[in-house]
C-alpha cells in the first residue's frame, strides 16, 4: 500500500486516462509585480525556474500546446491532457477574456481539463462562477499559491496580501464542482521548523483537494538571490529535508492528494541548496524514510483540532 496519496494514480482513476499536465504561459503578470499592489513580485520568483521550455509566452497557445503534447506523449506516454495555466497570476484579467482563453484551450483534441494557478486576491464571485460553469463539462482545478500561513512571511516575500485573503478565497471556492489546489513554500528564514510543520495542521483544515509542498530554493535573477548573497541564511540540507517532509506528511490529512513534495529547479538557475540529487533520488529517499519509520500520511493528523 502507498504510504501517501500521490497525484498520478489519483488523477488516472478520477478521469480514466493516463493524464499529464501541460503548462502554458499566456503572458500574465501579477498585482505585486505591475505596480497595482507592489513592484518586483515575490522575492523568490523566477518563472524560468519551474516551467518547461515549450511554455513560453513568446510562443502562441497553439505552439505551446502542440509542442507540449508531443513532448509529453514521447516522454510519459500521455493519453489526455490538463492544460496548466502556470506562469504568474492566471486569473488577472476580465472574466470575458479569461473564459475565452480557457475554452480555447479546452477545444483541443485530448484536452479534458484545465488547472489554473492564481492568487487569493485575484478571484471574485464572478470568476468563481465562471469556473463553476466550466466544471460542469470539464475537469477544473483552481490552484492557489498560499505560500505561507504567516503574515510575517508573506510580508517578507513581498506577496501583497495577508493570510486572511487566502482563507476568504478558499471558502468562496468550496462546493462549486471544481477542485481546489494549493501550495506552500517551506524554509523561509522568517519561520521556525515547528512553525513550518504547523502549516500541515492548518492546510489540512481548509478543504483543499490537491496539495504541493515546495522547499525554498534560491534562484538566480531574483530579489531573494541578492538578499541571500548579502546575508546568507540556513536552508534545508538533503537528509534534514527528507526527515522534515516525512514529519509534515504525518501531520497532514490522510484525504489530501499530494502532487509535489519538493522543488525542482534547473541547475543553471539554482544557487542553493545544491543537493546533487535527481528528482527520482529525492523521491526514493522520502519513500525509504517512510518505510524506515513504518509511517504514513495522516499518522498524527489531529482532524482539524
Amino acid at each position: 500500500m502507498p504510504r501517501y496519496n500521490t497525484y498520478r494514480p489519483y488523477i488516472k482513476e478520477k478521469l480514466g486516462y493516463r493524464v499529464n499536465k501541460l503548462s502554458v504561459d499566456m503572458g500574465f503578470t501579477c498585482p505585486n509585480r505591475d505596480g497595482n499592489l507592489a513592484i518586483g513580485g515575490c522575492v523568490y520568483c523566477n518563472n524560468d525556474s519551474f516551467v518547461p521550455p515549450y511554455a513560453r509566452a513568446r510562443f502562441s497557445m497553439d505552439q505551446q500546446i502542440s509542442n507540449g503534447m508531443t513532448y509529453l506523449r514521447n516522454r510519459f506516454k500521455a493519453e489526455k491532457f490538463i492544460i496548466y495555466f502556470q506562469s504568474y497570476t492566471n486569473t488577472y484579467d476580465s472574466v470575458d477574456k479569461l473564459e475565452q482563453m480557457y475554452r480555447d484551450a479546452l477545444a483541443y483534441d485530448d484536452v479534458i481539463g484545465i488547472a489554473v494557478g492564481t492568487r487569493s486576491d485575484c478571484v471574485d464571485e464572478e470568476k468563481l462562477s465562471m469556473f463553476e460553469e466550466i466544471a460542469k463539462e470539464y475537469y477544473v482545478c483552481l490552484e492557489y499559491g498560499i505560500e505561507s500561513i504567516y503574515d510575517k512571511t508573506l510580508d517578507y516575500m513581498n506577496r501583497g496580501h495577508d493570510y486572511q485573503s487566502v482563507l476568504d478565497a478558499i471558502e468562496m471556492s468550496k462546493g462549486r464542482g471544481f477542485e481546489i489546489g494549493a501550495h506552500i513554500i517551506v524554509g523561509m528564514p522568517t519561520e521556525t521548523k515547528e512553525e513550518m510543520l504547523q502549516m500541515a495542521d492548518e492546510v489540512s483544515s481548509l478543504g483543499i483537494d490537491v496539495f504541493k509542498v515546495h522547499n525554498l530554493h534560491i534562484v538566480r535573477n531574483t530579489p531573494l538571490a541578492r538578499m541571500y548573497k548579502e546575508k546568507p541564511f540556513e536552508l534545508f540540507g538533503f537528509e534534514e529535508y527528507v526527515s522534515f517532509v516525512v514529519d509534515f506528511l504525518e501531520r497532514m490529512s490522510p484525504e489530501m492528494i499530494i502532487e509535489r513534495l519538493f522543488t525542482d529547479t534547473p541547475h543553471d538557475l539554482l544557487i542553493a541548496p545544491d543537493w546533487g540529487k535527481s528528482h527520482l533520488q529525492i523521491l526514493q529517499a522520502i519513500e525509504a524514510e517512510l518505510e524506515k519509520r513504518d509511517t504514513y500520511q495522516g499518522r498524527f493528523y489531529q482532524n482539524g483540532s
